[in-house]
């Protein structure tokens, strides 16, 4: 029997420029647990080039591996590489780890400059345990990734806040 397929989605909106937004989401550094709460480093960046390279360039070049502790309390570790960057629209990316797949990252500006962020992925579990229980929790999977998108963009919007009363 194959895998489920997670085909989920968000969307967040924030008062920023979509300059502002990309410049925090695509950092080529990774920073996301300075604003992600439940989400940390597993293990050092990855990169393939030097410094010196475009951001872009080093956004290409970078695989990040994160943890993410789910409100349910488990924790996935998932590898994000960028394969392809149209800065500051979209970027499209491979997912490794607890959870292998695709997604888009995509910016849009909205009325008054603000910002829409729209997330897609289409992943499935790797992991024994999650694949196995997948049939009869799904549903509580994809609460726990919709807890876990919301305190992303809670957490994106306050550290954008603070951000622009530091300028």
């Amino acid at each position: 029997m194959a895998t489920r397929l997670y085909d989920l989605s968000s969307s967040w909106t924030f008062p920023n420029s979509k300059q502002e937004v990309w410049d925090v989401i695509a950092d080529p550094n990774m920073a996301w647990p300075d604003w992600w709460p439940g989400c940390t480093l597993a293990k050092p960046l990855d990169r393939t080039v030097q410094t010196g390279a475009s951001s872009k360039e080093l956004l290409l070049a970078t695989t990040a591996t994160l943890n993410f502790k789910a409100s349910l309390g488990y924790t996935l570790s998932v590898s994000y590489h960028p394969t392809m960057v149209d800065e500051p629209n979209e970027i499209l990316f491979d997912a490794g780890g607890d959870l292998e797949g695709d997604g888009r990252v995509i910016l849009s500006t909205k009325a008054n400059d603000a910002t829409q962020m729209d997330i897609e992925w289409r992943v499935r579990p790797t992991s024994r345990w999650m694949s196995f229980l997948s049939p009869a929790a799904a549903p509580a999977f994809t609460y726990a990734h919709a807890a876990l998108m919301r305190r992303g963009e809670e957490g994106l919007r306050d550290y954008l806040a603070r951000q622009n009363g530091n300028k």
